[in-house]
């Protein structure tokens, strides 16, 4: 979650904070004020959070890699190639097979397509195999206090995480994640978590970092809530010659146009997409040159999940080969039957 989209900054923001030892957090007056909130707003017990926030430990190594993110370095041929790998695509149809009912019920409940699902787990953990080895704490803290550009938005997370520990019955400083402190499976964030996970097992606990059936069932109601359109288009390649008109390419993530603007300009799209349809050009360098695609309402909602087309690439392709691959599987199946008879 992944869920963020960042800038580079030079190393000399990196270092304008102060370098702190071990438990020093507690003992600044970022950290005496992020307690004193956490107590007056919501309850919690001064001396717990000093015990909390006193574990936490700076971490240089989140502070070099926050700098240069590989939405931001790599093009779409590299960033590809990271993901859509064969043993990557014949893990994600076992992880289908073997969780079938909980992606059944996702499905049903949420509307959301089980490929896509899958791929988003696989984009971000490889279904489970790589789910982080920082101490979530640690780097929310190192972030939160250590980190000037985007402290603000850290420190809120790190909040959040404290609300979440408390209402799960977690141990805060026994959860690991990701360098930016997403979590799990799905690699929720702190307020995402709080917002979107779900216990999908019905054991009490919203479990996504050891839990694949809540995890299944959390990242379906993340993109339902943010109002995934099933059975909606999410991209289509263009003809290697198109024209693009520039009135018609927007650096924005959000679609500024619609299907029939780009109608309208001559391009050949694929028949049943309704012309009202929210559509955007993304133009990206792939294994076969550069090329452009038109993206829909549903591709922008992979983005509210990492605010990348470039990740939104990778789960669309990555949930394609999937969607392919259970269909020979199950292809395969009816013929074994048939030949058993």
């Amino acid at each position: 979650m992944k869920f963020l989209n960042w800038s580079f900054f030079p190393l000399l923001f990196l270092l304008a904070g102060p370098v702190l030892a071990d438990g020093d957090y507690v003992t600044t007056s970022e950290g005496k004020a992020l307690i004193r909130e956490l107590v007056d707003e919501h309850g919690f017990d001064r001396d717990c959070l000093r015990d909390w926030l006193a574990g936490a430990q700076r971490n240089d190594q989140v502070l070099d890699h926050i700098s240069s993110p590989a939405e931001k370095t790599l093009t779409w041929r590299e960033y590809r190639e990271i993901f859509i790998k064969p043993e990557r695509i014949a893990q994600g149809i076992d992880f289908l097979q073997v969780h079938e009912a909980a992606f059944d019920r996702a499905e049903a409940e949420f509307g959301v397509a089980r490929e896509v699902i899958a791929a988003i787990i696989g984009v971000e953990t490889w279904y489970g195999r790589y789910r982080g080895s920082y101490r979530v704490l640690d780097a929310l803290a190192t972030l939160a206090f250590d980190y000037p550009p985007r402290s603000r938005f850290f420190r809120s997370e790190l909040k959040q995480f404290f609300l979440m520990v408390r209402e799960q019955g977690f141990q805060p400083e026994q959860l690991k994640g990701s360098y930016a402190g997403a979590m799990g499976y799905g690699q929720f964030i702190a307020s995402s978590y709080r917002h979107y996970a779900v216990d999908f097992d019905n054991d009490g606990v919203a479990d996504i970092f050891d839990n694949p059936v809540d995890a299944i069932g959390s990242v379906a109601n993340y993109f339902h809530q943010h109002r995934w359109r099933p059975g909606g288009a999410v991209a289509t390649r263009l003809p290697v010659d198109v024209e693009m008109p520039d009135r018609l390419v927007s650096g924005e993530l959000k679609p500024r146009f619609t299907v029939s603007d780009y109608h309208a300009a001559g391009l050949d799209l694929p028949a049943g997409i309704a012309e009202g349809e929210p559509a955007r050009a993304v133009r990206v360098e792939g294994p076969d040159g550069v090329r452009w695609w038109l993206t829909y309402h549903n591709f922008y909602v992979i983005t509210r999940y990492n605010h990348s087309h470039l990740y939104a690439l990778a789960v669309n392709e990555m949930a394609e080969q999937l969607r392919q691959g259970i269909s020979r599987n199950s292809m395969a199946g009816k013929e074994h039957d048939q030949d058993a008879l």
